[in-house]
């Protein structure tokens, strides 16, 4: 993997998959409390998407740029 993002792209990949990581722990603290039951799958969504964010971030790696398509950042 080649480095496709700059530094600010890299920032904002952290900061996103940090919040979405926090978010998703938050809902599947909830669901664990006896919330409902799509609580636990939108938690591991949002987990595995923050957690893949943080990946990007980190590697400097955006797989949608690498697909080809124009990012803002």
């Amino acid at each position: 993997m080649q480095c496709n993002i700059d530094a600010r792209g890299k920032a904002v990949r952290l900061v996103i998959g940090a919040i979405s990581l926090i978010a998703g722990v938050a809902l599947f603290a909830a669901w664990w409390q006896g919330a409902h039951e799509a609580f636990f799958y939108v938690g591991l969504g949002a987990m595995a998407g923050g957690a893949f964010g943080i990946f990007e971030g980190a590697a400097g790696w955006c797989v949608v740029r690498a697909l080809g398509m124009k990012t803002p950042l």
